[in-house]
């Protein structure tokens, strides 16, 4: 069973015609893009996003990216993209759900895996910058303060 994660966010994309095939579906690697919108929301709620992590002297590559497609989106549909945070501690681990915002079906379900890599000498670093950790532990703190699931 996948993990819900300690933290997560919600947010809405419509398909831009753009992102359709000739099949009139998105292409399946846009869903990608899709994923890094809500990452990004994410790591806003933590308070963590990619300037800080870079002032904080950390890069932070995707190492490993799997989706699992069950429905295809088309053009014009509302899509809610929900990214929740697993794992922040070794590595930053998040799991993403993508439905159709009317009805709520699951369209596509996807996880990433990013780990930090210092700028001045380009090694992965084997646990979390303490800037990552102490952002997550003080939003999970102020969340749970506030009854943010």
């Amino acid at each position: 069973m996948r993990s819900a994660g300690v933290l997560h966010v919600d947010t809405e994309v419509v398909v831009p015609f753009f992102d359709v095939d000739s099949m009139d579906v998105v292409w399946h690697g846009h869903y990608v893009k899709y994923l890094e919108i809500a990452r990004c929301a994410l790591l806003e709620l933590i308070g963590h996003d990619y300037a800080q992590m870079k002032a904080a002297g950390y890069v932070w590559p995707v190492i490993d990216l799997q989706l699992r497609y069950a429905r295809a989106a088309r053009f014009g549909q509302r899509l809610t993209v929900r990214a929740s945070l697993v794992e922040w501690q070794n590595r930053l681990k998040i799991h993403y759900v993508i439905s159709d915002t009317g009805s709520g079906e699951r369209l596509t379900r996807a996880s990433t895996v990013q780990v930090a890599v210092r700028l001045a000498d380009g090694a992965m670093q084997l646990v979390s910058p303490s800037a990552l950790v102490n952002a997550v532990e003080a939003c999970i703190s102020a969340c749970v303060s506030s009854d943010h699931p």
